[in-house]
């Protein structure tokens, strides 16, 4: 990890992507983003994430934002669609509209 960088990893029996960055040489977790998914659609999984955290202590880093970034792009690499619940990802995304086509309706 480099510094003021996140790395996410997918925790699929949680329903979870945590944040982790390295501190005195050892990963810490910063945060995570929780999900529900709903699987089947011909476009691919459809992943609701519905809360996003950053721990107090690492708030105003920055790290919310790259969380939401890496999480999309992963969705998008595993070919999935996303329906945002949370209001942070929800913020994000009116931001990004390059995460546009990812976005499918809670409906």
């Amino acid at each position: 990890m480099t510094d003021g960088a996140i790395t996410v990893t997918h925790l699929v029996d949680r329903e979870r992507f945590r944040a982790e960055v390295e501190e005195d040489g050892s990963p810490v977790e910063v945060g995570f983003i929780d999900y529900t998914s709903d699987s089947g659609y011909a476009d691919g999984d459809r992943l609701a994430l519905t809360h996003t955290v950053i721990f107090d202590r690492f708030g105003g880093r920055g790290y919310a934002g790259q969380l939401v970034r890496q999480v999309l792009d992963q969705i998008r690499a595993d070919g999935n669609k996303v329906i945002p619940v949370c209001s942070y990802v929800t913020s994000y995304l009116e931001k990004h509209p390059e995460y546009a086509d990812l976005v499918v309706s809670s409906s």
